[in-house]
């Protein structure tokens, strides 16, 4: 195998271990300087479409949101994030690992979940300094 193959495999496994599909939309909220670019690039390549940004117009599929301590009250980014969201969909919250700066707490996460009507249904290494969190919204049933 070549270093190419297997370093494409190795960005395949970084979004398919947040359960990403191919033709999925994918929105990214939060880009800075210090995001995982290998998760980026891994997220592009199992959905074989680009990242939206924060300006995109229409629904999508899943959000990535990028989080860090700082960047204010996370129940409200949590419910910015929530507004694209097809039936379904769900937000992957991305937060610095614990002792690196801009670590959110457990306990921050799931009570701005809560309050925001989200379930934490999972949580994962999503890349070397980022924790990933699963939130889904509650199904609507007509």
């Amino acid at each position: 195998m070549s270093a190419t193959a297997g370093q494409a495999q190795s960005e395949r496994s970084l979004a398919e271990r947040l359960g990403l599909k191919p033709g999925q939309v994918v929105q990214e909220i939060g880009y800075d300087d210090d995001v995982d670019e290998e998760l980026r690039r891994s997220v592009e390549a199992v959905t074989g479409t680009e990242l939206v940004d924060e300006d995109y117009e229409d629904v999508v599929d899943i959000v990535l949101l990028w989080w860090r301590e700082e960047d204010g009250d996370l129940f409200e980014g949590l419910t910015d994030a929530m507004i694209p969201l097809t039936g379904g969909g769900n937000i992957w919250l991305l937060t610095p690992k614990a002792g690196r700066d801009g670590h959110v707490e457990p306990s921050d996460i799931g009570e701005a979940a809560q309050t925001a009507g989200l379930s934490q249904t999972s949580s994962v290494s999503a890349a070397k300094e980022w924790s990933g969190t699963r939130l889904v919204a509650p199904k609507v049933h007509k």
